[in-house]
């Protein structure tokens, strides 16, 4: 569970996001809004890596303040646009995910086989794609035991083969570990093969469940 309270995030003296209360049980959720509405600045706050006023607090004693270190160990992110050290490789920057994820030997495995991803790994991620490198992106989020991971904008400039697979991974591991998952996005949702998703909109300066 997620508890959002007295939030309130400003750029230059602008009020760009404010939540008085909003609890966030577990489960999936799509969180819908257009392009500038503070999807990314609601994510990368409820990821411990943005300034606000106010407090999160996950699982009911993890505030994100007060105990970031533990807080940004429980909750995995994934950018818009990611951007990693060009020379480094994808194997490598798996492997120091890995390491501050505390993540189970070869738990990657699975998910750079179900993409397909093996052959360019041993490539500096400066030659990938921007589909490739959301991909690894993507990996790496989920990577560790996190209680909630967050997925901005992760449906742009991937192939439409890779949208189910990222789907059955969502599905998986909410299934199997009980992660709570936020995706945003400014498009409608379609991942039909996502169980009990629940919509969260972005709009006029704060947030709400869409009925």
């Amino acid at each position: 569970m997620i508890q959002i309270n007295k939030f309130r995030k400003t750029y230059n003296g602008r009020v760009a996001l404010q939540i008085d209360a909003f609890t966030i049980p577990p489960g999936i959720y799509w969180v819908r809004g257009i392009n500038g509405s503070g999807k990314s600045t609601l994510l990368k706050a409820l990821a411990g890596i943005a300034h606000f006023q106010g407090d999160i607090i996950l699982a009911g004693n993890l505030n994100s303040k007060q105990q970031s270190v533990a807080y940004r160990g429980a909750v995995n992110f994934a950018e818009a646009e990611p951007v990693f050290p060009e020379f480094l490789t994808g194997n490598e920057l798996i492997h120091l995910f890995k390491k501050a994820k505390n993540a189970p030997d070869r738990q990657e495995d699975f998910y750079v086989d179900s993409m397909s991803m093996a052959s360019y790994l041993p490539d500096p991620v400066g030659t990938y794609s921007s589909g490739m490198l959301k991909k690894l992106s993507l990996v790496l989020a989920f990577l560790g035991q996190p209680a909630c991971i967050l997925l901005d904008e992760p449906l742009t400039t991937l192939d439409t083969d890779s949208l189910p697979v990222v789907y059955s991974w969502i599905a998986r591991r909410h299934h199997q570990h009980q992660t709570t998952f936020l995706l945003s996005s400014h498009q409608e949702f379609e991942g039909e093969t996502l169980p009990d998703v629940r919509k969260i909109v972005v709009e006029q300066g704060t947030i709400r469940y869409e009925p």
